[in-house]
């Protein structure tokens, strides 16, 4: 188990990350670091083709290599399986077809076969040696979409059609957004051994407990089988919550080879099999009085999917709740192309739907002559009208005020290309932004030990967010324990069931559960005390104690007068006081009484040299409303960190497929350009800090993925305000800024 031990001491900021001393001396075991013993390589072999079959695959060079111990494609594999539904969030995957289980290729990279070595050069050089024949078609991966199916209504209220053609004032406006590729800097890999009964996956992934769950169902054992350790993950923005098809032909050659297997995707495979943020195309229809008042909100949106697998992103997510309006419509479909599964990527649904939303609110309040700002809060809504629910908490009107007032807002000159500083001209922009707060079931169990030291544990992971520190901050702040002295245990699946890292709902999701759990381990350890011959404590019921700074004490007496928890234990001679938590999911709870999300707004300045055509984010001022802030430092990590990847998202991010092969042209990161520190503005954030004890008891939120929403259309806004060109397809390129039409 990894022991977080000995963490750096807190700061005014916040407690520092407990894992960091681990990672930046090289301590911490990432997936792919795992060398067993008699380790074997596995190489997949990828199709060349995005649409056709496969006609013959020859082995006869390959079988000959050196080091070569196993060559798998469909006939020899061994049997894999496809899971039943998915229940909850247990049995979740979103590629479904299992690797390998027919002939027919959908898209470029599909693995066809993989090569099992004794190295990973031999089985690179006897991976490249399997020559395959294919039957191929045409692929398409077209960028316009047309849906497939009929559009699902999402949400509905009123009569939107007639109100928007009613409507005094209107915006109609189509905005897209292209494939984004999630590249954590930490490959997608497996190393996985198998002792003739039992499976041990070492894995990349964001919810071990859902990944033994598919795993067994696909390789057909019993769950309890399967152990999935992912003690700490390079990232994975999403992108590392579901299995993948490698984690299978790692598994499966393991056990067909009674041999531990190590497969390690690279960085081309990341573009084509593990997933995307899929290409949407949004329509939004705005109908307002001329006092700005919305009387009819339409947002219909499409995006890509793969040709066997349904992936919505769910982009009308924020639509029904964000603003005031009696006649709304969200809707939503799928169009299939010849690609690989979508999947998940930070902030789903609501980054890409808000960039649509909020572009139309700015389009909208240009039209009307209102101050952007002053739009929304004229359309500020009192309660969730899509559910028909109060919120839980909602502070957006403080967000817009505290983040103007922050930003300079009211220096801000409405007509195009009117300000500058330094030469540069100005543009100024706005956007508000939110996220779900929901709490997934989760379970934890925490010890208090008699060397003096508390250990937490829950098979929840953390991804680089900070979970091994929030969860050592709760126990430390609980039983005045310190920090060095708490072990924080997470990311096995033998471990009490707990959430996914995913949502932004880990935090929110542990600490009712952990919450529960030191509560009973504190009365164990009073029950141990009451009957133990510790002077003071013989014959006293739990009830008539308290536990405070790491010590006993009676609740009539002060916690000067306590005694070591760890002392009551080895004079009883035992070796802990244990206690377990549990709390349920919020998710489709029946008799819901409140609307819980996160909300906060992006003000974003950019400046536009003409001559030179160069574009630049230059400041950020977020705002968020997150519930209580358990600890700020990282919680800052999380806001400036999506801040820098909505840049990359406004500016750079897209994923390119040839229309010829299909296959993703800029699979590299040469190529596939993402924000870097040159490119990253400078960045305020400002926490509100309102408890939302409905969600759990100490009132928290989570940050994750909230500060990644609102922050494209806060720079094409801004865009718009320094050029005059509406940028309504991403990312803003600079030839759509080369002499542009200045207009008011």
């Amino acid at each position: 188990m990894a022991s977080i031990l000995n963490p750096p001491p807190r700061t005014n900021a916040g407690l520092p990350r407990v894992d960091g001393p681990l990672k930046v001396s090289g301590v911490a075991m990432y997936t792919s670091d795992h060398n067993l013993p008699g380790m074997l390589y596995a190489v997949p072999v990828c199709a060349t083709v995005a649409n056709g079959a496969i006609t013959s695959i020859d082995t006869s060079r390959t079988e000959t290599m050196p080091g070569v111990k196993a060559i798998y494609q469909r006939n020899n594999i061994g049997k894999l399986f496809r899971t039943a539904p998915a229940q909850g969030f247990v049995g979740i995957l979103d590629e479904r077809r299992p690797p390998f289980e027919d002939d027919t290729i959908r898209y470029y990279g599909q693995y066809v076969a993989a090569v099992v070595a004794s190295t990973y050069e031999q089985a690179v050089a006897a991976a490249n040696a399997v020559k395959v024949t294919y039957r191929s078609d045409k692929p398409d991966v077209r960028d316009h979409l047309e849906p497939d199916d009929k559009h699902k209504v999402d949400s509905q209220r009123g009569d939107p059609d007639k109100a928007f053609a009613a409507a005094n004032v209107k915006v109609d406006e189509t905005y897209v957004t292209p494939v984004e590729t999630h590249n954590p800097i930490e490959l997608h890999s497996s190393v996985a051994t198998w002792d003739g009964q039992n499976f041990t996956l070492y894995e990349t992934s964001q919810a071990v407990v859902n990944h033994a769950d598919v795993m067994a169902q696909m390789l057909g054992v019993p769950t309890e089988n399967v152990r999935v350790i992912s003690r700490f993950l390079g990232s994975g923005f999403g992108g590392k919550l579901w299995p993948w098809p490698h984690c299978m032909i790692a598994a499966s050659a393991a056990r067909n080879l009674n041999r531990p297997v190590k497969l390690v995707v690279t960085r081309d495979m990341m573009f084509q099999n593990v997933g995307h943020r899929p290409r949407t195309q949004q329509r939004v229809r705005l109908g307002a009085t001329p006092d700005g008042k919305l009387v009819s909100v339409m947002h219909d949106s499409l995006n890509h999917t793969s040709i066997l697998d349904d992936y919505s992103e769910g982009c009308s997510e924020a639509t029904a709740y964000s603003y005031s309006t009696p006649n709304l419509r969200a809707t939503s479909a799928i169009v299939r192309r010849n690609v690989g599964t979508p999947t998940s990527m930070r902030g789903p649904g609501a980054v890409p739907g808000l960039f649509a939303l909020e572009s139309a609110m700015d389009e909208l309040a240009i039209k009307l002559n209102i101050d952007p700002v002053k739009l929304r809060l004229i359309n500020e809504p009192q309660k969730d009208e899509g559910l028909n629910l109060p919120f839980s908490s909602r502070h957006m009107v403080e967000c817009l005020n505290v983040g103007a007032e922050k930003f300079g807002w009211s220096r801000r000159t409405p007509q195009v290309g009117s300000m500058t500083k330094d030469g540069l001209t100005l543009g100024w922009g706005v956007a508000g932004c939110s996220w779900i707060a929901e709490r997934m079931a989760t379970e934890a169990t925490v010890d208090l030990r008699d060397d003096g030291t508390a250990r937490v544990s829950c098979a929840t992971q953390d991804i680089g967010t900070g979970t091994y520190t929030v969860l050592s901050q709760i126990i430390s702040e609980k039983t005045g324990i310190p920090h060095e002295k708490i072990e924080v245990v997470l990311g096995d699946s033998a471990l009490p069931p707990g959430p996914i890292s995913g949502g932004s709902w880990a935090t929110a999701s542990c600490i009712p559960a952990v919450l529960e759990a030191v509560e009973k381990a504190q009365h164990a350890l009073f029950t141990i005390a009451g009957q133990s011959k510790v002077p003071g404590f013989a014959g006293k019921k739990p009830e008539e104690m308290a536990f405070t700074d790491g010590c006993v004490h009676g609740k009539d007496k002060s916690p000067e007068s306590g005694v070591p928890f760890e002392q009551i234990l080895t004079t009883a001679n035992i070796r802990a006081a244990s206690g377990s938590g549990k709390s349920e999911g919020t998710f489709h709870a029946p008799n819901r009484k409140f609307s819980t999300h996160s909300f906060g707004v992006q003000f974003a300045e950019v400046t536009w040299e003409p001559k030179t055509a160069r574009l630049r984010v230059s400041r950020v001022v977020t705002v968020i409303d997150a519930g209580r802030i358990l600890n700020p430092k990282p919680a800052r990590n999380q806001i400036e960190g999506a801040v820098v990847m909505g840049v990359g998202m406004a500016l750079f991010e897209e994923t390119v497929y040839d229309s010829r092969s299909g296959a993703p042209i800029n699979n590299n990161l040469a190529d596939y350009i993402v924000a870097t520190n040159a490119d990253s503005p400078e960045i305020d954030v400002t926490f509100l800090d309102y408890p939302d004890k409905v969600l759990n008891p100490l009132g928290a939120r989570g940050v994750g993925e909230i500060g990644l929403a609102g922050i494209a259309p806060a720079i094409t806004s801004a865009v718009y305000h320094a050029t005059g060109v509406r940028v309504r397809k991403l990312p803003v390129r600079i030839e759509n800024l080369l002499s542009p039409p200045l207009r008011a």
